[in-house]
């Protein structure tokens, strides 16, 4: 109970920290909303409509007094509504969320399993041909653009090849009722192996390292010794030390994979949290974005915490020295 109040206070004392961090970037800003959003139109208005404009922006309104007022209504479970959208923020982010949730466990699962599983198959098979070619291949997608990367499966798989659909999260012109699991997984999919390529690269490296080092351990040498095969050696001692490395990196890639469904969704035009945020910052709609931060803040403080409990499970160790720095 100590441990999750701790991680509690410490979360809550983060998202206040992003909170004044996000709103000192969007107030310095040197966007004009009004001319953002009304362009030309602007010079064909009244001074009395030019007013409540700026009034509905917020424009001339000190930034403090506007954090202070957004804070407050945060704090009643009020976020605002989007100024662009014209929709409660909570809402919008609870539509966009879906989706977005959605690309990103896919994305997560099949870049975990993968990059593990590489990343083991390039430590056993090491300075030979399987390792060179997974190790490669992870430098090779680590260093491509997710954009260009998402260009290239977009001309592949849905020009060229019409595969998959170019764009969105359902198909043009269907109720939503009428939407299936399938059609919503065929309009991820491409999106999603972008993601997945992309955050692969990391975790396989570093799990090979681990896997090397475990390989080499005079425990292991001890084990093959005793006439241990390569595989049932990787099963009874490999995976158990690379098991909390290759949860640290796959829960901490949960803020890589958001950071890279920013750029993804709008190649795709795939309707999430990350075109959502880029509408929003280029509207300078700020109660959205701020609660755009503020949700994927907390999913990537979520995904921490959840590596903590984790960790306490794998190891039994970690947790008995937790309690015993308490006491």
């Amino acid at each position: 109970m100590v441990f999750i109040t701790k991680k509690a206070v410490r979360m809550a004392a983060l998202l206040v920290m992003v909170s004044l961090v996000t709103f000192a970037l969007i107030s310095a800003s040197p966007i004009d909303p009004l001319q953002a959003n009304a362009g030309q139109a602007l010079g064909s208005m009244s001074q009395e409509q030019r007013e409540k404009l700026e009034s509905y922006w917020g424009v001339g309104e000190p930034p403090a007094r506007r954090y202070v007022n957004w804070a407050k209504d945060v704090l009643q479970g009020d976020m605002g509504t989007s100024l662009l959208y014209r929709q409660p923020v909570t809402e919008v982010i609870g539509t966009k969320l879906f989706n977005s949730l959605f690309l990103l466990v896919i994305s997560w699962i099949v870049s975990g399993i993968l990059g593990v599983v590489l990343g083991i198959a390039a430590a056993v098979f090491r300075e030979r041909w399987p390792d060179r070619l997974i190790r490669g291949y992870a430098l090779l997608t680590a260093s491509t653009p997710a954009f260009w990367l998402a260009l290239l499966l977009l001309l592949v798989f849905s020009v060229w090849l019409k595969l998959f659909p170019v764009g969105l999260s359902v198909p043009i012109g269907v109720e939503a009722a009428q939407v299936t699991f399938a059609d919503r997984l065929r309009h991820a999919f491409l999106p999603a192996l972008t993601l997945s390529i992309t955050g692969i690269s990391s975790i396989a490296l570093h799990t090979r390292e681990k896997m090397i080092d475990c390989l080499e351990s005079d425990y292991v040498l001890f084990a093959r010794a005793r006439g241990e095969g390569t595989w049932e050696v990787v099963r009874r001692h490999g995976l158990r030390n690379i098991l909390i490395p290759a949860v640290t990196l796959q829960f901490a890639s949960v803020s890589e994979i958001i950071g890279g469904s920013v750029v993804v969704e709008q190649v795709f035009s795939y309707p999430g949290l990350g075109q959502a945020a880029v509408t929003a910052g280029t509207g300078s709609d700020v109660p959205l974005l701020m609660g755009i931060t503020m949700i994927t803040a907390l999913v990537v403080f979520a995904g921490n915490f959840l590596a903590d409990i984790f960790y306490g499970l794998i190891d039994p160790r970690i947790r008995r020295g937790g309690a015993a720095i308490e006491e």
